[in-house]
Parts: C-alpha cells; structure tokens; sequence
C-alpha cells in the first residue's frame, strides 16, 4: 500500500523509480496473489464520514493526489458509511497503473541490504529476514513485532437469510436495507458460542509466539491491541466479545423489533457480492476449530469458509528514535520510511505515509524543504505521534481524534460536536499548509465523497 502509493507520488513529479517486490519469487505466507497493494486483513478503508478520524485522511489524501483512494473509490462495495472494497479488483487496478507508467520500472526480486542511494522502505508488515536483519544493523537495535489476525471469509450463497438481516448500525428510517449482513444471537447463543471459542484449538505458537502469551518479558513483542482475535478477547471475560466486536447496539431486528444479545456482523468483500467477510473476527483458531465454532453462528450454520482466519507477524522500527515527522531516517539522510515498518496502522495510514515519503523524497532529491504537516492536521498527527512517543512504550496507532492536538477555542461541546470542530480545523490547516509550500491542492472542494482525483 505504502510503497505503491510512494512510487506513483515521486514518478508524477518527474523521478525515475525502481518499485521492488519481491512476490512471486519469495513469498509472505499471507498475500495470495502477486498483485501490488493486495488487502490481507479488512476490505474496508474505515469511515467516509468527514467528521470521523479515517473520513478526515480520506480527505487529505484526496486534497494530494492519492492513487490509491482514487482506485479504492472506483472500486468500492457497500458499506454503509465505510469505504470498502472489492480487494481483487483494487490491487489489479494499482498494479495497472504502477507497470503502465513510464517512469516506474516494477522489479520482481528481494532486496536483501539497503541501497547506498534515495531509497524509501515501504516494506510492509512482512518485511524478510534479510532485509529486516539489514535494518537492523542500520538502526541500531531489534525491531519490534506483534501480531496481525486475519478474518475469515464466507460464500454468501452459503448464508442461511431466514436468520439473519440486513442492516447498517444506526441506519435511518429512509434507508430500506444496510449493507451489513447481521447474525443475531440470544444470550443462550452467545454463551454457547463463547464455551466453544475459549475450548478451540488453536495453532501452536512457536517460541517467540510463546513469549507473547506468558508474560512480555522484554516489553517488544506483544498482539497489537487494535487487532486483537476474538478467541484472545473471549479470554478477558465472557461478556468482553459483547461490548467489543459483536456488540449490537444501533441494530434492530426488523423480523422481532428487538435488539439482540449480540451481533456478528459480515462485510461484503467483493464488487459481485458472493463473498463476505466476518468484521473484527481475526482468529488464531485451527482452520478445523474455525469451521466448527463459527458455524455456531446463528445463519452460518452451513458456511463455506473461502479464506480461514491466520495470524501472521508485523514488522516495525522504533520510529520515536530514528525517524523524523517527515519520515526521513535522522541521520541516514537519503533513507525515508513509510507505511506499517514505521508504526502506523490501518490502510489510510499506510497510503498517506507512502504519499508524504514519496513527496518528501522528491523534495529530498532537489534540495527543497521536506514537508513537516501541522499537528493539527491527521496525517499531520499520525507522523507527529509515531516518531514524537516514548520509544520505551512505542505501539502502532491508526489515525484518530485522540492524538490530535486539543481545541483551545474555550468553547464547550458534545463529542459529535468537538469532532466537527477537529475536521473542520484539519481542513482549513492542511489546504493552507500544502499550498505554503508549493504542492497543488486537486481538487477544490476535497470534503466530497463522490470527489474524483
């Protein structure tokens, strides 16, 4: 995501670019195709509403030119007030454009050391040993990990409709149907359900994956907490699944005018509507476990399970000790970073870090200030915040509100309110920031949802 993102960025301002990858050659254990920019965990982006903390970075990567919101927008899939995608045809429209550009040279090989000259590492969260071992040397000390779960997907044919229903949470009266397919379950169900979780089987942890599960001892290999599987939520007590990723509030069942004990919610994962994908259900369960236990799910009873869930590792520096908020490394000057090696979660984050490193790269190369965006902004806060934390504490953050600078207007407001106020103020600051410094706002209005790069 990142370094496609950076290799169109620095190729539309004039610069010759090498984009390595090194699939199919060396594979990851998690991507299944050889497509670039190919979505592993969720099909969705997050929030399109300009007042949500993902809906704000949509905006700024609309306002910069992005690539890949441009292709995640053609390509969208219902989600209610989500932007997400049908991850096949995503990845095959950004491979596309990057091997049909003539300044992009995609080469299919593994770079195993650093190159000596202006490189950007977009790596991603399954950087290989030897590259990682590289880094490591260039930085000084041990990378960090923690451990991403993927969800599982189900064929929607497979899906017992007689149960289940179609809603979007908090969904208006002059919406007729959700984009969300929605398993009710009774307090019977769940509790069912959860007995059945917490006795799985799962996959052996091998013996780093063990130290994770006794106790961090060193303080750098841990889950990370925005990416929890259910079996290890399950574990904080029996209602914690409830109040977390099956929780049902803002979902009534249209068949009972009820509100269920509690909800799973599928996902629509492709553009023809046969796959579904189960939100916030990352699981480290066997494949034999999963068909099992998930078809205790009310209306999965007889799922056909496309892709089971898999954990898998995730890369990233100490970005506090050796980056800057341009993400330039401090003293390895021709040496920029982007996208989760730097710490940053979430797909918007990781197309708007490979956007800026692209940039500043450009920049970099002509002897031009590198952009340093406004704390106030959320790109602008997301980089401020991953290379501005204690390094001793340092997890991964996806964009959001709390990491935001607080407003000193004095006036008093409701959260929906102060997050109008944040965007609000995020807008005005990032077009009067990016024009400062010589960079072309796209497009003139870049709130618009229906807005095309």
């Amino acid at each position: 995501m990142a370094g496609s993102e950076a290799a169109w960025q620095a190729a539309e301002r004039g610069m010759e670019v090498n984009l390595y990858e090194m699939r199919p050659y060396r594979e990851t254990g998690a991507h299944q195709s050889q497509d670039l920019a190919e979505l592993v965990c969720s099909n969705s982006l997050g929030s399109s509403m300009p007042d949500r903390a993902s809906g704000i970075l949509m905006a700024e990567l609309r306002a910069m030119g992005s690539l890949l919101l441009r292709c995640a927008q053609q390509f969208a899939v219902p989600a209610g007030s989500a932007l997400a995608v049908d991850r096949r045809e995503f990845a095959r429209a950004v491979t596309g454009h990057l091997e049909g550009h003539p300044r992009i040279t995609i080469v299919r090989d593994e770079v195993k050391h650093l190159p000596e000259g202006l490189c950007i590492l977009a790596s991603g969260p399954l950087t290989s040993p030897a590259l990682s071992a590289s880094l490591s040397n260039l930085t000084g000390e041990d990378h960090l990990y923690f451990f991403d779960a993927l969800s599982p997907i189900v064929e929607a044919s497979s899906i017992n409709y007689e149960i289940v229903f179609r809603a979007s949470r908090y969904a208006r009266g002059e919406i007729e149907e959700g984009d969300y397919i929605n398993c009710p379950f009774t307090q019977e169900e769940y509790s069912q359900f959860v007995d059945a979780l917490l006795s799985a089987e799962r996959i052996p942890l091998r013996s780093f994956e063990l130290a994770i599960k006794e106790g961090v001892r060193t303080g750098l290999s841990h889950f990370f907490e925005g990416c929890l599987p259910v079996e290890v939520i399950a574990e904080r007590g029996r209602k914690s699944l409830a109040y977390g990723p099956m929780r049902p509030v803002g979902l009534i069942n249209p068949r009972n005018e009820k509100r269920a004990y509690a909800i799973v919610q599928l996902r629509q994962d492709d553009l023809a509507g046969d796959l579904y994908n189960l939100v916030g259900f990352q699981t480290n369960l066997t494949y034999t476990a999963q068909r099992r236990v998930f078809r205790k799910i009310p209306g999965l009873e007889e799922a056909r399970f496309m892709r089971y869930g898999q954990m898998h590792r995730n890369t990233f520096v100490n970005s506090p000790k050796v980056l800057t908020s341009s993400l330039q490394h401090r003293t390895h000057k021709k040496l920029f970073f982007a996208g989760q090696i730097t710490g940053v979660e979430g797909y918007l984050g990781n197309i708007a870090t490979g956007l800026l490193a692209g940039v500043n790269a450009v920049r970099f190369s002509r002897g031009q200030d590198l952009i340093t965006l406004p704390k106030t902004t959320m790109l602008g806060a997301l980089c401020h915040y991953i290379t501005h934390a204690s390094p001793d504490h340092f997890q991964p953050m996806k964009a959001n509100l709390g990491i935001m600078p607080a407003l000193v207007d004095g006036q008093k407001r409701n959260r929906r309110e102060r997050a109008k106020a944040h965007a609000s103020r995020a807008r005005g600051d990032f077009a009067a920031h990016w024009k400062a410094v010589g960079e072309r706002l796209r497009i003139a209005n870049y709130e618009r949802s229906d807005a095309v790069v």
